[in-house]
């Protein structure tokens, strides 16, 4: 009986300490020297001050600000503990009212003809933190005016921070809101005189 448990016990401590430990260490080693700012949650600072991640979504309301797609994670949106989409189907009246009353208030503010989807649909997670260019520009008319800048030069520091496919083909180009706000207010830190 012996001679059968113990080729057991002695599999279970050497893949336990081998794959339980040894491999995780290894991994969390190779990553902190080749990639530590990944590693360690892309977070961004300012000052010395974590200001959240490159990764995670958060809410922007102010009218200086760009703001994120709508979120389903948690009753106020963009909760990382309770991340996930709404699971409403494309016939749902709720989700399809949603919409529809996002949109006409969207045109409404920037006077857009059209809205770009993901202005107005939330994302799987509810927590992503980009938006398309075309959600960007459109917002800049706001944004200029709450900044008291140049629309032209809103929306050309949005350009600066469009983002390419991943890898040239993977996904679409999309703007990072974290860190195109943070360029909007070392722009225009305060409120500047209405352009001439």
């Amino acid at each position: 009986m012996f001679a059968l448990v113990r080729p057991a016990v002695v599999s279970l401590g050497l893949f336990t300490v081998l794959l339980g430990l040894a491999y995780p260490l290894a991994i969390t080693g190779l990553a902190q020297g080749a990639f530590p700012h990944q590693a360690n949650g892309s977070v961004v600072r300012v000052g010395g001050t974590l200001v959240g991640s490159e990764l995670i979504g958060q809410t922007f309301t102010g009218p200086q600000y760009l703001h994120g797609r709508p979120s389903a994670a948690g009753s106020d949106g963009y909760d990382a503990s309770a991340s996930s989409g709404s699971n409403l189907g494309p016939l749902n009246e709720a989700l399809a009212k949603r919409i529809q009353e996002s949109a006409v208030a969207l045109k409404a503010e920037a006077g857009a003809a059209t809205i770009p989807g993901d202005a107005v649909t939330t994302s799987a997670s509810g927590l992503d933190p980009h938006i398309s260019p075309a959600n960007a520009d459109m917002q800049a008319g706001r944004i200029a005016a709450a900044r008291g800048a140049p629309v032209e030069q809103v929306r050309a520091l949005i350009g600066r921070h469009v983002e390419d496919r991943t890898f040239g083909i993977l996904g679409q180009p999309r703007v990072n809101v974290l860190k195109t706000n943070l360029a909007l207010d070392a722009a225009w830190p305060k409120r500047q005189p209405p352009p001439q």
